[in-house]
């Protein structure tokens, strides 16, 4: 299993920490979000390292479908209900932002980059979409209404972001990359103040910067509390369809599709981590019907952090945490996520106002009803019996048979058949 990002694109190769150093800023973590604040922190001169537990890219970064849109979901409407125009309005703001940034980075790197119009689409309520648009027209943006689309999925209609972009995440990401101060196979073991131990080295600095897809310290901020993770599939099909553009379902176990090249890249069959879901098979099914003269090229999977109201957490770790900041809860939607991160936190170390630091704050209230679907969750999964039980918390673990590994449906930690951690939060191996 390998997405087509990672065919043919070598990324540089690290050195491993094995010894001790001191630095301004340190950054945990070689995903995309990481290595874009680290991108930012060494063109403004600041002194950082980053480390990475195995090799940059490997994890959720590698497996995106890498559309780059400040159309969310439709999360507007969402949005201006739970906080009105102004907070809505500043959503769209900070994300069109970083979609402006990843435009003037691309102009000088050769990495696929292709403006598309995006569209997210409803198979039966219209009215969610009716009120999407009312949201936005609210807020002062211009989205349009799609009757019909040239999909094989009978919609009661999309709402369309015209002029948003894909692109390959991981020629990018290998330009941006080739110029930084990188660690590799450095896993962060433990934290005492703003001091990493590795298992060679120690990294000492003044700040800290935790871009490990989940947050894995668990003293501080909650964020056992404040998220799960969802996994998601995708096919890439030979011969199957040129579709023109981007589109997703605004339901969650729906399905999308976009084009790279000569293949269609057809997603869906999500679930929460740790429960059933339809994965590839739910995909390979509806393209046996609807595309039967296409052949599958590549198949893979990815896993998200969602929060409790829609909005990533990016700032301070917690509250008496100053200098340790974080980057998590992107929802799905870790291109444009990761780019702010990046902008948000850049700023924060070094000292600079950012009108959005408020509206990410990750101390910001967790009083969401998803809190108590996540509480329930975990309660439940600490009293179920199993023989495999998860690291990080104790929770039990459930065999994955699509993806022979076990995954904790309690905040997302996934294990190989022979116990190795695929996925944080845990940190560290299943026991033998």
């Amino acid at each position: 299993m390998s997405s087509l990002w990672h065919d043919g694109v070598e990324m540089p190769g690290f050195p491993t920490l094995k010894n001790d150093i001191k630095t301004d800023v340190l950054i945990i973590g070689g995903g995309i979000a990481g290595l874009l604040t680290a991108h930012i922190l060494h063109e403004n001169g600041i002194k950082y390292v980053l480390v990475e537990k195995d090799r940059i890219c490997g994890g959720t970064t590698g497996n995106t479908t890498a559309k780059i849109t400040f159309q969310h979901g439709l999360i507007y409407d969402k949005l201006l209900r739970a906080f009105g125009a102004e907070k809505a309005g500043m959503y769209l703001s900070a994300n069109q932002s970083a979609f402006e940034k990843y435009a003037e980075l691309c102009r000088d790197i050769d990495c696929d980059y292709e403006r598309k119009d995006n569209f997210v689409y409803s198979q039966k309520d219209r009215k969610k979409l009716e009120d999407e648009l009312n949201a936005l027209s609210e807020i002062g943006f211009d989205a349009e209404f799609a009757e019909t689309l040239p999909i094989p999925i009978e919609t009661a209609g999309a709402v369309c972001f015209r002029d948003q972009a894909q692109f390959h995440p991981l020629k990018f990401l290998k330009a941006i990359s080739e110029k930084l101060i990188i660690y590799e196979h450095t896993f962060v073991r433990e934290m005492t103040g703003t001091a990493a131990v590795t298992d060679w080295g120690r990294v000492k600095a003044e700040k800290v910067i935790v871009a490990t897809h989940f947050p894995f310290i668990n003293k501080h901020g909650s964020y056992f509390l404040k998220l799960y993770q969802h996994r998601s599939y995708v096919l890439a099909l030979e011969n199957a369809q040129n579709v023109g553009g981007m589109y997703v379902d605004e339901c969650r176990k729906g399905l999308s599709f976009r084009n790279y090249g000569d293949l269609l890249l057809l997603g869906g069959g999500g679930h929460r981590t740790g429960k059933s879901g339809g994965n590839w098979r739910e995909l390979r099914e509806f393209a046996a019907v609807k595309y039967p003269g296409a052949q599958e090229r590549y198949f893979w999977a990815a896993q998200d952090c969602m929060s409790l109201d829609g909005m990533p957490y990016i700032g301070s770790y917690s509250r008496n945490t100053p200098d340790m900041l974080a980057a998590s809860g992107f929802n799905k939607w870790g291109m444009t996520g990761a780019m702010l991160s990046a902008m948000l936190l850049s700023d924060m170390v070094c000292g600079k106002h950012n009108d959005y630091a408020e509206l990410f704050d990750p101390s910001r209230s967790i009083m969401k009803p998803q809190l108590l679907v996540n509480g329930f969750e975990a309660t439940k999964n600490l009293l179920t019996l199993s023989k495999k039980r998860c690291p990080h918390l104790g929770c039990a673990l459930k065999w994955n048979s699509a993806e022979h590994s076990w995954d904790c449906a309690c905040h997302g930690s996934r294990f190989s058949e022979n116990g190795r951690v695929l996925d944080n939060p845990a940190n560290g191996d299943l026991e033998k």
